[in-house]
């Protein structure tokens, strides 16, 4: 199957569908996405890496969950398969295909799925609309990133503190300077290193073009980006995809913090899942940058639709995200619970996919 799930679009398999060796598995699924190619022309890719991402779902061994769900970043331009990070996005979709598959039996209004993220050991629950017994996608919800509405779908996140690097907070500071750079480098769900976007000479409220044809800068961020590796215990990630680099200002839409991610090397029209929960949660420990930013104030106008108060809003180039966070932060301990975002997902394709001979592979950035 092809899902939307959030702001990004993948192929969805269950993992008895592809061969169980990696190397196979994953020399096949460049030939699907049509990788390495600029285009993906001669595969299913959109020739970004939003819609490069696979979801490979099978039933769980682990008894708190009902499916275990392993992501698959396909790379654009070159032949390499990473598994070292879920995403959150394509999660959204994992639930839905899950009940369409006949893996989860769906019952009442809305079925919970428990998702085991293969690449961390991570859990979810996506609670996805069933009424009349069957996924429902049509609905009110809007999220930014996404013309139209669809159905709300909620994701509940547990224990997702430390998903790759050593810790919530893998150096056990809330500020680290990197390269002469103070920086939060946090772990709730996904490695990132989040800075002052005024520390490398830009506003934050660029556009993703105006910051990608901005060589220095990219080349500034990607620096700080592999000493950030090194820190936050990740080793070498000139071949990786995290951490993810966010850059940090104030909000100009009534919004809580306004943000530009680096996913390396592009910059995302809009903001991860994982990502966005692991920033809302350093917006939520004081002394951390995204907190020092907060504090600040807002640097535009207001809207007529703030957010509640139990939300951090998060300001992306086309809209905001909202996410709630369970944080328990003094100044000698941070207990982190629950996280919870809404996203929506809906099905695209229901079908069968004729891939081209398996490509030769470059990497495999530690795939199960």
């Amino acid at each position: 199957m092809v899902l939307r799930g959030g702001t990004s679009k993948g192929a969805y398999f269950l993992a008895k569908d592809l061969p169980a060796d990696p190397r196979e598995r994953d020399a096949l699924l460049l030939a699907v996405m049509g990788s390495p190619d600029p285009r993906q022309i001669d595969g299913i890719g959109g020739g970004h890496p939003l819609t490069s991402k696979v979801a490979v779902v099978s039933p769980s061994t682990d008894e708190q969950s009902d499916v275990d769900y392993l992501f698959l970043q396909v790379q654009v331009d070159k032949p390499v398969v990473s598994a070292e990070q879920p995403c959150g996005n394509i999660l959204a979709g994992v639930g839905p295909f899950a009940i369409e598959r006949g893996l989860v039996s769906p019952f009442g209004e809305v079925t919970p799925v428990r998702v085991r993220m293969v690449n961390t050991g991570a859990r979810a629950t996506v609670h996805v609309p069933t009424p009349a017994g069957r996924v429902e996608y049509d609905g009110t919800t809007a999220i930014a990133g996404v013309p139209g509405t669809a159905a709300r779908i909620v994701i509940d996140f547990w224990d997702t503190a430390g998903s790759v690097a050593p810790a919530l907070l893998p150096t056990g500071n809330r500020v680290d300077t990197v390269n002469g750079v103070p920086m939060t480098l946090i772990d709730n769900g996904m490695p990132v290193a989040i800075l002052d976007a005024t520390s490398v000479g830009v506003t934050g409220h660029e556009t993703p073009e105006e910051l990608e044809s901005n060589t220095d800068l990219r080349q500034q961020v990607e620096s700080l980006r592999l000493a950030a590796g090194l820190s936050m215990g990740l080793g070498d990630v000139a071949a990786t995809t995290v951490p993810k680099m966010c850059l940090a200002a104030p909000p100009t839409q009534s919004g809580t913090l306004a943000t530009r991610m680096f996913i390396p090397h592009r910059v995302h029209t809009a903001i991860g899942v994982l990502a966005a929960v692991t920033v809302g949660t350093a917006v939520a420990i004081p002394g951390t940058v995204a907190a020092d930013v907060v504090s600040r104030g807002s640097s535009g106008h207001a809207t007529d639709d703030p957010a509640p108060a139990d939300v951090i809003r998060l300001e992306h180039p086309t809209g905001w995200f909202d996410v709630v966070i369970d944080v328990s932060a003094t100044q000698d301990d941070i207990s982190v619970g629950r996280s919870s975002i809404v996203r929506t997902a809906r099905l695209l394709l229901d079908g069968a996919v004729y891939p081209g001979p398996p490509r030769s592979l470059g990497n495999i950035e530690g795939g199960p």
